[in-house]
């Protein structure tokens, strides 16, 4: 890996993106993440992915610069799209996936952030989309799940005018979980991701699965995905364990088995 750092440790991967000065998002970068993310969904030593930017940022988005080289506006599309397929994956991932953002999270960088599971940030991070500055607009369907998160309202405001929002007040506008002084944001993901790795790994991509058909199935389909996924798990060796482990008042070793 060139653009991306990782480090597996207590089954969490440490993922940072190493692309200064800013983080950007290039197709290099983007490449690498694809990759990992095929290594880490059958790796059974990583049960959960943390990304966060290295130096001053998180990611303040696209590599501008890549833009230059794009011949018409069906290859920026094609762009576009691979993007949202990637971020999507992420999304959908079997694995917790934690952003974990200091300084500016913008742009693309923000859409990945979206996309992952579970967002931390600083109490003074920066979060935006600032593509109409360039007379563009979100690619990575950053359109689309901003509203799920802040509303339709704020996030029209957020777009049009390209103005980001602080740490503290995402978590006010529910686009990020929790929000933490600088220096101690490293310290509360991992303690997080470390809570995550200690659950069954078949009842957590339950879980994820079950919480993103939320989004997109009828009721009366989800409720019966769930008691499906409830006869699954149950018959799990973890679901064994944790049953025992909860009787004989002890912490539960899950297999993922």
């Amino acid at each position: 890996m060139s653009y991306l750092k990782v480090k597996v440790e207590d089954y969490v991967a440490d993922v940072t993106i190493h692309q200064p000065p800013a983080n950007a998002l290039s197709s290099y970068v983007l490449k690498e993440l694809s990759s990992l993310m095929d290594e880490f969904e059958s790796n059974k030593e990583v049960r959960v992915i943390v990304i966060h930017g290295e130096g001053r940022f998180f990611s303040a988005g696209a590599d501008i610069k890549e833009f230059t080289a794009v011949k018409n506006g069906e290859e920026f599309s094609g762009l576009a799209a691979n993007g949202q397929e990637l971020f999507e994956r992420i999304e959908t991932f079997p694995k917790p996936v934690i952003a974990s953002i200091h300084g500016a999270a913008l742009g693309g960088g923000l859409e990945l952030a979206m996309s992952c599971h579970v967002r931390l940030v600083t109490e003074n991070a920066k979060l935006g989309l600032p593509e109409l500055q360039l007379g563009l607009i979100p690619g990575f369907a950053g359109s689309q799940r901003l509203p799920k998160y802040v509303g339709e309202a704020k996030a029209l405001e957020m777009l049009l005018t390209s103005e980001p929002i602080s740490g503290t007040e995402a978590v006010s506008y529910g686009l990020a979980n929790h929000a933490f002084p600088e220096d101690s944001l490293a310290e509360e993901t991992m303690k997080l991701a470390k809570k995550f790795a200690a659950k069954s790994p078949i009842a957590v991509a339950a879980a994820i699965d079950l919480i993103n058909a939320s989004k997109t199935l009828p009721y009366h389909e989800r409720v019966k995905k769930e008691a499906g996924y409830f006869g699954t798990v149950f018959e799990s060796a973890d679901a064994k364990e944790g049953i025992s482990a909860f009787l004989e008042k002890r912490q539960p070793q899950f297999k993922g088995e």
